[in-house]
């Protein structure tokens, strides 16, 4: 029996059509990367291409890691050849090799976002920007937006002509990539920037690898930007034998830059192109799927298909409306906590919301009912002080360019170097033109650096020892000399020892993340280098930190959601304001994101679904009475279990909850007595009437002539009338006096 006939038909069709463009509409769960695996091991068994000439690329390193293993044990001996890697990982390799074209070293440095936001931070100083009024993280965002679209400073300045607010960015900009390579340092935007940039400057270069790479595959094409989409089409520019997969409902990273278009428009851009539509499933049951077809057919922005799935029908889906969020919390925690009674392991488990600070309440409960659970997408590990100080030091080893390393551990642990010295440093090095540590070597000719010098001929003297032992040594052997010699623990135990625990702890586990580098460099008979590590850990991802071998509950954001699955499912904050959020409500192209977003959401459980939602919850320290998801209203009643909390749901009216407080502060503003009836009469021919009372309160839906629907957030009783404040479905938060208003109760 072949391998291919355990495909389904669509699946072989796409595995069988080899030259030529070719478009693969994988809906969720339909067996993309199975596909891509068999057309590799097609590609070279019966086509007779060389494994050297194909290229994948994905995502992700936990789903690049995935293929690979499947390419390896489909294809056998030869697929160390093929490329499987993700975007920024091929671009890397390339710029590796050739980014000395461009006027770099090839042993930069990949900044990640906590640089970008220290250099950001120092560029402001530089020019002297009031960063109250203009925020350093809208200027790495526009710089950042500016890159996914190819847009250089040059380029960025013509555009800003006569637009005071982005000439500020065009100066930012300018310095930005000026200290960048000066630093010898890329940001993450840049490995595909320069890449293409490369492509286009360098025919040779550009020519070498399209003859490298004749059969070019992309997973998750819906989220590829302007650059990325640029890369790929110049990489197949002479062959065409791009193979894209992807599904335009799940394009839910519009924030980074991802442009649907390019999914969208696939066969105009590349003429004669294939499409092949892959609808079967095979994670979710009927219900589930019927659920998602039902929520993202209301998208109006995407090419027809539908999920079906021979698993049968399996449990309705659970859908519970609850008073608070806390009590939200509580039921899923016990829900869960019941389940694993009967058997079931934690890691069956995941709990999706729509904003991180939604996992809080839920890491509450679980402490208290003994539930383990890890937050996806949480602290970085490699955010971690001790973490960055330990790879600042090898940073400083391997590129003496990186000003940014250099200064960070130039008094870590403290060597009596203080501001003062390292200002005038700095600023000896921007006179002369030179970088920070070119600077230190050179002490004497720093101006009134004093005593100082000393010191700074110990630290270049330590730096010059550790460059010395590179390729001497091992990187373990390497990193525990400079633990060593620096004395960091003992340093850390000095500050706070009980702090130092769970840092020692941490800096224990970087040590055996280099020792995992080197036996898999070892195994795949590869040198371990050191710029070689620090680029494994540059490009790591959050979701990448997942261990699925652990029991835990994940807690995690629908966006990390994407590309993983679980046998039960909850789905929590289904509110309107909260998801879909406030701002994308009156964005139709905003909405239809939001609403790929809950796709994604429901099509990630295997077996049960539940949804909920909460009629009041805590918002930035607000209490927010927000009525249900008009996602979940968009399910079909008869997908839903009976019985739920809330049915009808249909007409659902909020119901107001006052506390104590409330109820008192309401009796106390209330006047002992009303005007006689005479007294009023002159006063009624020029004053407002004040209304004896409102048949709605705080948490109730009413109606505006103008505004339409909306629930009241808040009353506040004043001498001639009632303020009302109301947040309305579409025209948001709006102050009213009730007799002019003339709301009307829903």
């Amino acid at each position: 029996m072949s391998i291919y006939d355990s495909l389904n038909e669509p699946q072989r069709e796409a595995v069988y059509h080899t030259e030529g463009p070719l478009l693969i509409l994988a809906g969720a769960g339909s067996g993309k990367t199975r596909v891509l695996t068999h057309r590799i091991a097609y590609l070279i068994e019966k086509k007779g291409i060389n494994p050297w000439n194909i290229l994948a690329i994905t995502f992700t390193n936990k789903a690049a890691g995935e293929m690979r293993e499947r390419v390896d044990s489909l294809v056998g001996f030869g697929s160390e050849s093929i490329w499987v890697s993700t975007f920024h990982s091929t671009c890397v390799r390339i710029l590796r090799r050739y980014i000395d074209r461009l006027g770099y070293d090839t042993n930069f440095t990949i900044y990640d976002t906590d640089d970008q936001k220290t250099l950001m931070k120092s560029i402001c100083k530089l020019l002297d920007i009031d960063t109250k009024r203009y925020k350093e993280r809208s200027f790495l965002a526009a710089i950042s937006a500016a890159k996914d679209e190819m847009v250089t400073p040059a380029e960025y300045e013509i555009n800003a002509a006569g637009d005071f607010g982005k000439q500020m960015t065009v100066k930012v900009y300018w310095e930005y990539e000026k200290q960048l390579k000066a630093n010898n340092a890329l940001d993450f935007d840049d490995l595909l920037m320069k890449t293409v940039q490369l492509f286009q400057m360098q025919p040779d270069v550009l020519e070498y690898y399209q003859e490298r790479f004749r059969y070019i595959m992309v997973d998750e094409y819906q989220d590829t930007n302007t650059v990325q989409f640029k890369f790929v089409s110049l990489l197949a520019g002479k062959y065409q034998n791009l193979c894209v997969v992807g599904d335009d409902d799940q394009s839910i990273y519009k924030f980074r830059g991802a442009n649907i278009q390019n999914i969208l428009s696939f066969e105009n851009t590349f003429q004669n192109a294939k499409v092949i539509k892959l609808e079967q499933n095979y994670r979710s049951t009927g219900n589930i799927l019927d659920a998602a077809n039902a929520v993202i057919r209301n998208n109006r922005g995407r090419k027809d298909k539908t999920l079906w799935t021979d698993n049968g029908e399996g449990d309705k889906i659970r859908l519970r409306e609850f008073d608070t969020a806390f009590d939200e919390a509580d039921f899923i925690a016990n829900d869960i906590r019941s389940g694993c009674t009967k058997g079931d392991s934690y890691n069956d488990y995941a709990i999706l919301y729509r904003t991180n600070a939604q996992s809080r309440i839920f890491e509450e409960k679980f402490v208290a009912c003994n539930i383990p659970y890890k937050i996806v997408g949480g602290v970085n590990f490699y955010a971690r002080r001790e973490i960055k100080d330990l790879l600042a030091y090898l940073k400083t080893i391997d590129n003496g360019q990186d000003d940014l390393a250099v200064r960070r551990i130039i008094n870590v642990p403290k060597r009596g170097i203080g501001l003062t010295t390292i200002n005038r440093i700095q600023e000896s090095a921007i006179a002369r033109e030179i970088g920070f540590y070119e600077a230190l070597q050179g002490p004497d000719l720093i101006p009134n650096i004093g005593r100082s010098a000393a010191k700074l001929d110990s630290f270049v003297a330590l730096i010059e020892y550790f460059k010395g032992r590179v390729g001497q040594e091992s990187l373990s052997d390497l990193m525990k000399e400079i633990i060593e010699m620096t004395a960091y623990i003992e340093t850390l135990e000095a500050e706070d020892k009980e702090d130092a625990q769970a840092r020692i702890e941490n800096i224990d586990e970087l040590l055996s993340k280099i020792a995992a580098y080197e036996d898999s460099c070892a195994d795949e008979d590869e040198e371990a280098t050191l710029s070689g590590f620090l680029e494994e850990v540059a490009l790591v991802a959050d979701i990448d930190s997942l261990d699925e071998e652990q029991d835990y509950v994940v807690l995690m954001t629908l966006h990390s959601a994407k590309g993983l699955e679980f046998p039960y499912v909850y789905l929590a904050g289904m509110e309107d304001g909260l998801f879909p959020s406030y701002m994308s409500i009156d964005e139709p192209e905003e909405l239809e994101e939001e609403r790929r977003l809950c796709y994604v959401g429901i099509t990630r459980a295997k077996q049960e679904l539940t949804l909920s939602c909460a009629r009041r919850r805590m918002i930035r320290g607000k209490t927010q009475y927000n009525r249900m998801s008009r996602f979940l209203k968009e399910i079909p009643e008869n997908l839903l279990e009976e019985g739920g909390f809330m049915f009808p749901f249909r007409e659902e009216k909020e119901i107001p909850v006052q506390s104590a407080f409330q109820q008192a502060k309401k009796a106390f503003s209330q006047q002992p007595f009303q005007y006689s009836a005479p007294m009023m009469t002159a006063a009624k021919q020029f004053a407002v009437t004040k209304e004896k009372g409102l048949d709605y309160t705080i948490g109730d839906r009413v109606r505006h002539v103008k505004f339409g629907a909306g629930t009241v957030q808040d009353i506040v009783e004043g001498g001639r009338d009632y303020e009302v404040t109301v947040l309305f479905d579409t025209a948001g938060v709006k102050k009213m006096f009730a007799t002019f208003a003339k709301l009307k109760k829903e």
